[in-house]
């Protein structure tokens, strides 16, 4: 590696895990406790002496706290290597950046795969049902312990984007700026549809018995199919087109029910894959906080909104027809309707909701000079 790429590359970095001191609960939402919690999580950069360049990042369904740099001993690095490190959008010669692994998860945080204290056995369904400001009240926790008073920016994508707007209600003071990602404030009858669908693959799974599988057979079959049926919402009929169209894996048809065309054997693949790195339980547990998601809370959004002092960059992407742009525009409606200022920003993509893993370039021009104007009016 040449000295002009490594001054764009992070050094190996490690996770790290937070519990609270003398295994405190944490209160959920619900009333439910959650005993001797932990969270995983990740640093990048420096926080500087006044504290105030520090940027949390917060990750989607199946993300975890390894955003950037890698682990020792990997071959790939983190899942938005490209967007954070020296240089980068998240220039982490200049910010301090935190991501974390949501609580319900299964990469280190407290989840259903996690032992239970009571019982020194995996919570499987036991778990307790967690929500999204659960969550984000849990990275509250984890941002007190590492000294931060305000965070110059909290971001995500999809799920990570209801995690930045819940960020934005439940803290107003402490949330200068927001940058929510091909996003929604609540999820439509279609989105909640998809996610039912993954959720019955895998209870229909006969190892997943009921939750309670660890150390035995895993539904891996059930778990594979919920992400092969996720995995098409996360792209577009274009991509998808371009990549594979009808390729055939062989000469000619077979009719055969095996793989025969290209895009199914690349579905069984990140089935396949998918399964080797999550949990079915946390799928379930993180699915539904997803779908009970609602920042309104009974109420009109804009009056979801009325407290909030960030300044937002609200980023959406033409082919996303999971989280469309209208969800997004519905949120910058809102936005603008109490005064706050807000920019939105409609890139051209042809990669669906993956765009926003995907369109690097795009994406660090804007948010590049959204945080150093943002960084520099806190710095006055």
């Amino acid at each position: 590696m040449t000295d002009k790429n490594r001054e764009k590359k992070l050094e190996f970095v490690e996770t790290k895990y937070y519990s609270a001191p003398g295994g405190r609960d944490f209160i959920l939402e619900n009333g439910a406790v959650l005993p001797e919690f932990r969270i995983a999580y990740e640093t990048y950069g420096r926080l500087n002496s006044r504290k105030t360049n520090a940027v949390l990042i917060c990750h989607a369904l199946s993300g975890d706290a390894h955003a950037a740099g890698f682990h020792q001993g990997d071959k790939k690095p983190g899942w938005w290597d490209e967007m954070i490190g020296p240089g980068k959008a998240f220039d982490t010669k200049k910010y301090f950046v935190i991501c974390s692994n949501v609580i319900g998860g299964c990469k280190g945080s407290s989840g259903p795969n996690s032992v239970n204290p009571s019982t020194k056995r995996p919570y499987g369904l036991s778990f307790p049902i967690i929500s999204m400001k659960d969550m984000v009240n849990a990275q509250k926790e984890l941002v007190d312990f590492l000294g931060v008073k305000k965070l110059l920016s909290v971001c995500g994508g999809s799920m990570g984007g209801m995690q930045a707007l819940q960020w934005a209600v439940s803290y107003p003071e402490m949330v200068v700026s927001c940058i929510p990602i091909a996003t929604a404030y609540k999820h439509s009858a279609q989105q909640i549809a998809f996610d039912e669908v993954g959720r019955q693959a895998i209870m229909a799974d006969p190892a997943w018995n009921g939750g309670d599988y660890y150390g035995k057979e895993h539904p891996s079959a059930g778990l594979a199919v919920a992400r092969m049926i996720g995995h098409i919402t996360y792209m577009s009929n274009k991509s998808m087109e371009q990549k594979f169209g009808r390729m055939l894996k062989k000469k000619e048809l077979g009719y055969e029910f095996s793989t025969e065309f290209e895009v199914e054997g690349y579905l069984r693949y990140r089935g396949d894959s998918f399964v080797k790195r999550f949990d079915a339980n946390s799928y379930l547990y993180i699915t539904k906080s997803m779908d009970y998601f609602d920042i309104q809370e009974g109420k009109k959004l804009y009056h979801a909104f009325k407290d909030v002092k960030a300044k937002f960059l609200v980023i959406a992407f033409s082919s996303d027809w999971l989280y469309p742009p209208s969800q997004s525009k519905e949120i910058v409606k809102a936005l603008k309707m109490n005064g706050i200022d807000v920019t939105y920003c409609g890139i051209s993509s042809d990669y669906g909701h993956d765009s926003f893993l995907l369109e690097f370039g795009e994406e660090t021009k804007l948010i590049r000079h959204f945080l150093e104007n943002v960084h520099r009016k806190l710095e006055k």
